[in-house]
């Protein structure tokens, strides 16, 4: 079958290996438009409602036009979900008076759920359901996109334990600019183990969704304005929390828990207490942590979420804690630190939201010892201990990749078909090469075969000092040195369908210093749908693909990268 894509892939080789610089595509905007609407996506018809489906809960969920009040002045025009709740408990959808963030939308685990979602935009759109474990057909994968005007109808049960998930939207090569305009929301899913632990709900539990933002004179969003933009991911230079600028908490003495959550597009957030006060962590992606941990700082990328213990007790009425972005190193190329990203540069130091203390009051609940329980995996228990399914992450001008291949529709390849009812190793390393950027799929499966797991020089994209043994840049660069360290930078990988666990990571020569400023703030010991891979670094993870056969996309979470072709489907056969 003819894809479009192909043709644009060739164009992206023929530019890539012409040697023009990333940063002559800065002053380039017909180029950036004629890259949008790259590659071919065919259109499913839309579900429709299953009569034979009982629903628990029902909702309308309406994406649209808007404006809200965001900056002193004049009114921003955004993007917004909008929600009526149709069958179900009050508490399933509560709006979020003021912000332009969609509802928070709150189901138990067991309830069957029907959404019925209405593209009230101009251009196609579907929404994805970040961190939820529902049939293929269920996932908002952009085959199943609708044109304006048209309902898509999901209808799935809640499988998933008690945890933060996202929704928003995941229409091909056009997610990372809906999602900036505003089209995003929480999602929490309740059960009856975390409801046993009685922690702090209600006025005691805050959602805190951090994005970054970029506005223009009359208060309107800026977004994308050369290729520079893409390559790096776009940074705004105000920090909005719940859609909202310079965002304070009231809060009494006492604990309350924090729900995180990145909602940028690119940004990665190094989070810490001014005073140095200590975070304890009690869940991640996938919910509550077996006990709680102690952290210096959290390291936060686009997509993955953060659950706090925050202890306000003892602290004098009046008192204020302010929770900053630390400074940090190592996530941009050398060539993207050169530019002013928004004028807040990445890894800088600047404040997020202060949380003051109003009231002092008496009694809080205790932290517990214990948070919860779930299935361990061991690399034993996986279908391929000692073969890895590969995810090589490479960056080269104008391509984002993965397994060195664009997203296109129907290229599955073979290490990308998993059986269903598995358990499967995988490893997410960086590959830079093959060409600029044109690394095979049998490369990208024979790297990730390698060993070599040590500081002493990983072999998957050669990334030891012994330089690339899977598609070097060529020139005799070799190793992370030449473009290859230029175009490298951090990716968060995201995977759809179930959580997965951190096995391991290991970091390559040469990067140690940068690493340094980031790895106390991973927490790995938790279930996790996006994880942050560091250049250099090499992340082991064990992830399931239970129940449910079809196509699951995996990608970077760095929005811009995977509208430029850093995404890819398994094939769960």
């Amino acid at each position: 079958m003819f894809n479009k894509n192909n043709n644009n892939y060739s164009r992206r080789r023929f530019l890539a290996q012409s040697g023009l610089g990333l940063l002559a595509f800065a002053g380039m905007p017909n180029l950036l438009n004629a890259m949008e609407g790259m590659g071919a996506m065919p259109k499913l018809p839309p579900h429709t409602a299953n009569p034979n489906f009982k629903a628990d809960v029902e909702i309308e969920l309406f994406c649209k036009p808007t404006s809200v009040a965001i900056l002193v002045g004049q009114q921003t025009q955004v993007l917004q979900y909008s929600a009526r709740l149709l069958h179900g408990p009050k508490e399933a959808v509560t709006e979020i008076p003021g912000s332009y963030l969609g509802p928070i939308i709150r189901l138990q685990k067991g309830q069957k759920v029907r959404i019925h979602l209405h593209n009230g935009l101009s251009e196609p759109t579907v929404t994805h359901w970040h961190g939820l474990h529902v049939p293929a057909e269920q996932d908002g994968h952009p085959l199943y996109a609708i044109d304006p005007g048209e309902k898509l109808v999901y209808e799935f049960e809640v499988l998933n334990r008690a945890s933060m998930n996202i929704y928003h939207p995941h229409p091909h090569e056009t997610t990372a600019k809906q999602v900036y305009h505003g089209l995003a929301g929480a999602l929490f899913v309740n059960d009856e183990e975390e409801a046993a632990l009685g922690l702090p709900s209600g006025d005691y539990e805050i959602p805190i969704v951090i994005q970054d933002r970029l506005f223009d004179a009359q208060n309107q969003l800026v977004y994308v304005r050369h290729m520079h933009d893409r390559m790096t991911g776009f940074y705004g230079d105000r920090i909005l929390v719940n859609g909202r600028a310079d965002f304070q908490i009231d809060v009494d003495s006492r604990a309350y828990r924090l729900r995180f959550l990145n909602g940028s597009t690119a940004r990665i957030y190094k989070l810490g207490w001014d005073d140095g006060t200590p975070i304890t962590v009690i869940g991640v992606d996938g919910g509550l942590l077996e006990k709680p941990e102690t952290k210096p700082y959290m390291m936060l990328a686009p997509g993955e979420r953060l659950d706090v213990w925050a202890d306000f007790s003892g602290r004098a009425e009046g008192s204020q804690l302010v929770m900053r972005s630390l400074a940090f190193s190592g996530v941009l190329p050398k060539m993207g630190m050169m530019m002013n990203h928004g004028g807040l540069p990445v890894g800088s130091d600047y404040p997020i939201f202060t949380a003051k203390v109003t009231r002092k009051v008496s009694d809080s609940p205790k932290l517990p010892n214990t948070l919860s329980s779930f299935r361990r995996y061991a690399i034993t228990d996986t279908a391929n201990p000692n073969k890895p399914v590969p995810i090589a992450i490479s960056e080269a001008h104008m391509a984002m990749l993965l397994n060195g291949r664009p997203y296109a529709y129907n290229d599955v390849q073979d290490i990308e078909r998993i059986p269903v009812n598995t358990v499967q190793l995988m490893e997410i390393f960086h590959a830079h090469g093959g060409g600029h950027g044109q690394t095979t799929a049998n490369e990208g499966q024979e790297a990730g075969h390698q060993g070599g797991m040590g500081m002493g020089g990983m072999r998957h994209g050669g990334m030891g000092m012994g330089g690339m043994r899977h598609g070097g840049m060529g020139g005799g660069m070799g190793g992370m040195g030449g473009m290859g360290m230029m175009m490298a930078m951090a990716h968060p990988i995201h995977l759809h369908g179930q959580s997965f666990q951190i096995a391991s990571r290991s970091i390559a020569n040469g990067n140690e210093t940068d690493y340094a400023t980031v790895h106390e703030g991973f927490i790995d010991n938790g279930l996790k749908d996006t994880v942050l891979v560091m250049p250099g670094e090499s992340v082991r993870i064990i992830k399931p693909f239970q129940d449910f056969k079809g196509l699951f996309m995996y990608h970077c979470h760095n929005l811009e990268h995977e509208d430029m072709g850093m995404m890819r489907d398994f094939l769960v056969v």
